[in-house]
């Protein structure tokens, strides 16, 4: 990608479904692995880094050829189901669940697949997804966007770009074209996920890059990196809305970034 440079994060230790085992680099992740329950359901995982700012991209490549009623690749909020047990063989890259309202709770359906799910409040659902099949997902709803890959060593890029609100996809380093829009709107730090329902599922987390167009965005990943991931962002003597991204880039909005008043 021109004019990116590497980023370093990993999957989530502390934000994936009990069916996920991860290496110790955590750059693979290996699913359904126990030998007597093989698959109960769906399990999922997330990337330690969420993007707010700027166009990030970073590839999954296939270690096995996929299989079974869902292998996806995507991302979301924090708010994106991780996991589904009671062997519920669903894509959890976009599968609405149960939503509360107050004291009300809305049902919403149940689709085939997990990375999209309906969350508290009234939102709308939470991630966005590129299944094995060809289809992409979101909210629910499905769309053809691909010929199905079966091949194992297969390596699915994935490029957004948060000035644009777009998501597009690779495969094998070619484009696919346009998936989604309007994610510049979502108004939420978005994170890597990846979701099986397939016993030993293994995929691996390669490149990853990222590129600012300001200054300012330059500088504060520069700040974010030098801090590391656990820094209090909040306590630094900068302006409010400064803390906020400098939040989000060490994996942790602020109170007011999440809408919580002090």
């Amino acid at each position: 990608m021109h004019g990116h440079v590497g980023e370093h994060w990993e999957w989530d230790m502390d934000a994936k479904s009990p069916a996920a085992r991860l290496s110790p680099c955590r750059r693979a992740v290996y699913f359904h692995t126990d030998p007597v329950l093989e698959s109960e359901g769906t399990a999922g995982v997330r990337g330690t880094k969420g993007f707010s700012h700027g166009e990030h991209y970073w590839e999954i490549e296939f270690l096995e050829p996929p299989c079974g009623s869902s292998v996806m690749v995507g991302l979301g909020t924090k708010k994106a189901l991780l996991h589904t047990g009671n062997y519920q063989f669903i894509d959890l890259l976009e599968v609405p669940i149960a939503c509360v309202s107050g004291h009300q709770a809305c049902s919403c359906q149940v689709f085939s697949t997990l990375l999209c799910c309906c969350v508290s409040e009234g939102m709308d659902c939470e991630s966005w997804g590129l299944s094995y099949k060809g289809s992409v997902w979101h909210g629910g709803e499905s769309r053809t966007y691909t010929q199905p890959f079966y091949d194992k060593s297969t390596v699915i890029g994935v490029l957004l770009n948060l000035h644009t609100g777009t998501l597009v996809f690779y495969r094998n380093g070619s484009s696919l074209g346009l998936a989604f829009s309007g994610l510049d709107q979502v108004g939420a730090p978005l994170y890597p996920l990846v979701s099986s329902t397939a016993p030993e599922t293994e995929l691996f987390l390669g490149l990853r890059t990222c590129r600012f167009t300001s200054l300012q965005e330059h500088c504060l990943q520069a700040i974010a990196q030098t801090l590391g991931q656990r820094a209090v962002t909040d306590r630094l003597p900068l302006p409010a809305a400064l803390q906020e991204q400098l939040g989000v880039r060490c994996g942790h909005p602020s109170r007011t970034l999440l809408g919580v008043r002090t």
